[in-house]
């Protein structure tokens, strides 16, 4: 995985928030993906830090296994 803030604005990023994000728990502070191009992975961003704060990159591989255990409840809050 990697970290940068570059890109954020990239046109070829279409970035998506979490159906959840508008809950009315945070007022509208999220989580954003966007597919990288070329199949390198997927791009996280939190909304709260703004288009500076940077973007967490995962590779394919990476971003399979945190989906798996997000599917299996392994981040479910007891």
């Amino acid at each position: 995985m990697t970290s940068n803030n570059r890109g954020l604005g990239s046109p070829e990023l279409r970035w998506r928030k979490s159906i959840r994000s508008n809950d009315g728990s945070g007022g509208g502070n999220c989580v954003m993906v966007a597919v990288l191009p070329t199949e390198a992975g997927h791009a996280v961003h939190d909304s709260k830090v703004g288009v500076n704060g940077g973007v967490l990159a995962a590779e394919p591989a990476v971003w399979a296994s945190f989906l798996n255990a997000a599917k299996a409840g392994k981040f479910d809050r007891a």
